[in-house]
């Protein structure tokens, strides 16, 4: 578990993935638990699968809401790429999440650009400590990818400073309301976002 004060937490991705909506649950969460916090976000055109980042900062005290490169504790990744070009947000230490997703965007289609062969062994040659969870992969097996995020946020729940249980009511809270049909699947896709992380951490 993570415990510096305040910690800083970045998240990235691509458009539809549910960025933006897992850095809200993770801020009403450290709220819930008594913290100060701060959230920024970038969309861009995400509506076109284009980038999208969060950051959330929550601590006794915090005063902004911008993570400086080098300073993030938990980087929180969508896709591979992203998380290879999120890398310089993690400080000496920090721990990088990261679904093991490939969506080159266009620039890569159109041969602008070249996709990074391989992201993870990129970010474990920098020297960072990478936990690479197959979200895709899972909500697949739940028959519903867009549980992505929330597989991705039992994921986190480990390593963030308030019950992980506490995170997972403001989820089922969330689809209770609008989608209660969405309320198992999501509590099944949280377990095993848990899951995979912890086998994680035991075989690092």
């Amino acid at each position: 578990m993570l415990t510096s004060a305040p910690l800083n937490v970045f998240l990235c991705g691509v458009g539809g993935q549910g960025v933006m909506t897992t850095a809200d649950l993770i801020a009403q969460a450290a709220v819930a638990h008594g913290f100060d916090c701060k959230k920024s976000e970038i969309a861009g055109i995400s509506q076109r699968g284009g980038v999208v980042t969060s950051q959330v900062r929550f601590g006794p005290k915090v005063l902004s809401a911008v993570i400086t490169p080098g300073t993030a504790d938990l980087l929180l990744a969508f896709e591979l790429a992203e998380a290879l070009r999120a890398a310089t947000y993690l400080k000496r230490g920090g721990i990088a999440l990261v679904n093991v997703l490939r969506l080159p965007p266009p620039v890569v289609s159109l041969g602008l650009f070249r996709y990074p062969d391989d992201p993870l062994a990129e970010l474990r040659a920098a020297g960072i400590c990478v936990h690479e969870i197959d979200a895709g992969g899972i909500a697949r097996g739940l028959h519903d990818l867009r549980l992505v995020n929330t597989v991705m946020l039992g994921a986190a729940a480990g390593f963030l400073p308030f019950p992980a249980e506490q995170l997972e009511s403001l989820v089922i809270e969330r689809f209770a309301v609008r989608k209660p049909a969405l309320v198992v699947a999501n509590r099944q896709a949280f377990a095993a976002g848990r899951i995979a992380a912890g086998k994680m951490r035991i075989g690092a």
